[in-house]
C-alpha cells in the first residue's frame, strides 16, 4: 500500500511541475509513514510541508492542491489536511482485506522483495582468530552478520558471507608454541608454562592427538628450549618478551618443515571446530578466505607497492610507514616491522584490495565495538589505493556479557576460563541464542539473561513468538478433531466479516510485514524484525484470548481461519530469515 501512495503522489508532483508550480528539476523525496493513531487514517505524508517553500504557498494549501491531483483509486476512502499540513489517507476495509489474500497466494515470498536488484554485496562477519573455540561474545556477531546478511538477500541482493581467517601472524606463533609446550608435557619434558601462552584444554587436546599420532618426532629437551630464554613476567620479566623468545626458540629447534606441520595441526583442528560450531549455530559462509593465502600469493607486497607508488609509504627508524594521518587518520601507521615482518594492517590493506578487486558493490565488516578505532586507517588505505571508501559500511557489535545470577562470567580466551558458544547453545538453544542476540541493536551493551532465554513463559520473547505459531496449529489439530475441514474459498469470499477490532488490528500488523523487513535491511537492523515478530505475536494472542475461531458459523470460521494462517505464515516467514524454527506445537 505504501509504494501504491508513493506512485500517486509522484502523479501528483508530476501534475504540480506541469503547471510550473514545482521546478521540472525538482525530484522531491516522497515520505509515508503509517499513522499513530488509526482515527486520524491509517498513512500520512508530509509532502505538502516539505514543498511549500518550493512552492512558493502555504503548507496547507498546498496539501489540498495535491489532494485534487491524486488519481482516483478505490482502496482508498478518504484523503484528509491535518495539521500544518499532512496529508492523510484512510484505506478501504475491503483494501486491508487483500493482504491476507496477498499472504495466502504468495506464502513463503510474503514480504520479499528486489530493492536490492541483484547488487553483489560481502558481508564479512566473525572472522575471530583461530586460536580456540568461540566464545559467547563472538555469538552476537555471529547471529547478527547472519541476520543482516540474509535480510540482504531476502529484499534482493546478492549476498555473499565471509569469514576472514587470521591464519597468520604472531597470535598464530604463539598458538603453536602452546601447542608444542603442552605436546612436550605428554612428552614427560618439564617446561614452565609461559604466563602468555593459551591455556585452554583444547590445547592440551591438541598437544595430546600430536603425541599420539607422532610419539617424540617433535621432542626436544626442556634444557634446550629454556636455554638463555628471557624470565616470564612472574619471574620479574617481560611476558612479550619472554614469548616471543619462546616462538624463536620453537622455529630454531624444529626447523621449518616441522614447526608448519605443527602449526597447521593445531589451527586445522581449531578452524574444523569453528566451523563445526557455526554450521551447528546456523551459520554458514560461502568463502573462508586465508589471511596467509595474501602472503604466499604476493598480495600484500602488492598492495604495499600500490600505496608507494601513490606517494603514500616512507621509511622511518627502520620501518616502512604508512602515511594515513593525510587521508584522515590521527596517526601514521607502521605496515613492515623493522625485522621486515609486515603487520597485521598491511595484509588488512591487501584483504581489502582484494575485496573491491573481486567486484562487490559494497563491501559490509561486521567488527566488535573494541575496533572503533580501525576504521578511518581502512578508509585511508581504501582512499590511497584509489578505491571509492563510499563502498565500505562498518558495523560495530557490542559483545553480549554472560551473567550467572549477578557474578559475571570471565571470556580469556588465554586463561581458558571462558564460556563457549556450544556451551550456550546447550544450555539455552539454537533459537533463543539467536533470537536474544539480535534482540537490541549491534551497538548496544547487552547482558544475556539465562534464566529468561531458558524459560517457558511469555516473558520470553522467543518462546512467545515461536507460542503464536505453534497457537495456530493447535487450532488447526483441533478443527481436524472435530471433522471440520477449512474452506479458503468460503473464508475469502467472507473477509468482510472480519470486524471485530482485535481482527483489524492483526490484518494492519500483517499488511506492515514488507516495509519492516526492507527497512530492517537497508538499515543492517534485524532487531526491527524481532520487535516486529513480538508485536505481531501480541496482536494474535490478544485476539486468541477474546475470541473462538472454531465457531459454528462456517462462512465466519473460515475466514478467521484465514486469517489467523496468514499471521502463522508471516510468522514462519519472519523466523526463517532469522533462522529461527518455528515449531507447531510447545
Amino acid at each position: 500500500m505504501k509504494q501504491k501512495l508513493e506512485t500517486l503522489l509522484q502523479h501528483a508532483v508530476e501534475s504540480l511541475k506541469s503547471e510550473g508550480i514545482l521546478d521540472q528539476k525538482s525530484s522531491p523525496q516522497i515520505n509515508i509513514e503509517r499513522a499513530k493513531d488509526t482515527r486520524h487514517g491509517d498513512f500520512a505524508s508530509n509532502l505538502a510541508m516539505m514543498l511549500a517553500k518550493q512552492a512558493k504557498t502555504n503548507p496547507r494549501q498546498l496539501a489540498e492542491k495535491i489532494i485534487l491531483l491524486l488519481p482516483k483509486d478505490s482502496s482508498i476512502s478518504k484523503v484528509e489536511i491535518a495539521g500544518p499540513g499532512f496529508i492523510n489517507f484512510f484505506i478501504n476495509a475491503d483494501a486491508q482485506f487483500q493482504v491476507i489474500k496477498k499472504i495466502h497466494v504468495a506464502g513463503k515470498k510474503y514480504g520479499l522483495s528486489n530493492v536490492g536488484a541483484g547488487k553483489k554485496v560481502q558481508v564479512e562477519f566473525v572472522s575471530a582468530n583461530p586460536t580456540g573455540p568461540l566464545h559467547v561474545g563472538h555469538g552476537r556477531g555471529a547471529a547478527y552478520g547472519s541476520a543482516v546478511a540474509d535480510l540482504l538477500q531476502a529484499v534482493g541482493f546478492d549476498v555473499s558471507k565471509e569469514y576472514y581467517v587470521n591464519d597468520a601472524g604472531r597470535q598464530m606463533d604463539i598458538l603453536a608454541t602452546s601447542v608444542w609446550l603442552r605436546y612436550l608435557e605428554e612428552c614427560g619434558e618439564v617446561v614452565a608454562f609461559p604466563s602468555n601462552g593459551y591455556r585452554g584444554e583444547y590445547i592440551r587436546d591438541i598437544a595430546f592427538n600430536i603425541h599420539k599420532n607422532t610419539e617424540n618426532e617433535y621432542r626436544r629437551p626442556a634444557e634446550l628450549v629454556l636455554e638463555d630464554i628471557p624470565a616470564d613476567e612472574p619471574q620479574g620479566g617481560d611476558k612479550e618478551v619472554h614469548i616471543d623468545a619462546l616462538i624463536d626458540r620453537t622455529k630454531t629447534l624444529l626447523g621449518e618443515s616441522l614447526y608448519r606441520d605443527l602449526f597447521q595441526a593445531g589451527l586445522t583442528v581449531i578452524l574444523d571446530d569453528i566451523k563445526d560450531d557455526l554450521e551447528a549455530f546456523g551459520v554458514t559462509f560461502q568463502e573462508w578466505f586465508s589471511e596467509r593465502v595474501l602472503m604466499e600469493d604476493g598480495s600484500v607486497k602488492e598492495a604495499m607497492e600500490r600505496l608507494d607508488k601513490a606517494g603514500y609509504i616512507y621509511q622511518k627508524e627502520g620501518a616502512t610507514w604508512f602515511a594515513s594521518s593525510r587521508l584522515g587518520d590521527e596517526k601514521d601507521r607502521v605496515v613492515v616491522r623493522e625485522n621486515g615482518q609486515t603487520t597485521y594492517f598491511a595484509s588488512d590493506i591487501a584483504y581489502h584490495m582484494n575485496k573491491l578487486d573481486r567486484g562487490f558493490d559494497q563491501v559490509i565488516n561486521i567488527w566488535g565495538a573494541d575496533h572503533h578505532g580501525y576504521i578511518p586507517r581502512v578508509r585511508a588505505a581504501m582512499q590511497a589505493l584509489g578505491a571509492d571508501d563510499s563502498k565500505l559500511t562498518v558495523l560495530l557489535v557490542q559483545f553480549a556479557i554472560l551473567y550467572r545470577g549477578k557474578e559475571k562470567v570471565p571470556m580469556s580466551t588465554r586463561s581458558g576460563e571462558f564460556v563457549t558458544l556450544r556451551q550456550l547453545r546447550s544450555e539455552v538453544g539454537t533459537d533463543a541464542a539467536r533470537f536474544f542476540y539480535v534482540m537490541r541493536k549491534s551497538e548496544q551493551h547487552m547482558d544475556f539473561d539465562l534464566k529468561l532465554a531458558t524459560s517457558k513463559t511469555n516473558e520470553n520473547p522467543v518462546f512467545y513468538v515461536q507460542y503464536a505459531h505453534a497457537r495456530v496449529c493447535s487450532v488447526l489439530r483441533q478443527l481436524d478433531e472435530k471433522g471440520w475441514e477449512r474452506d479458503l474459498n468460503l473464508g475469502m469470499e467472507n473477509l468482510d466479516r472480519l470486524t471485530e477490532d482485535h481482527e483489524l488490528a492483526l490484518i494492519t500488523d500483517l499488511s506492515k510485514y514488507p516495509e519492516i523487513l526492507e527497512k530492517a535491511a537497508l538499515k543492517y537492523e534485524p532487531h526491527q524484525l524481532i520487535h516486529y515478530l513480538r508485536d505481531l505475536a501480541t496482536s494474535f494472542h490478544t485476539y486468541y484470548n477474546a475470541h473462538q475461531f472454531l465457531v459454528e458459523d462456517e462462512a465466519l470460521r473460515n475466514a478467521r481461519l484465514n486469517l489467523i494462517c496468514a499471521a502463522k505464515q508471516v510468522l514462519a516467514n519472519g523466523l526463517s530469515i532469522l533462522n529461527i524454527n518455528t515449531p507447531e506445537s510447545m
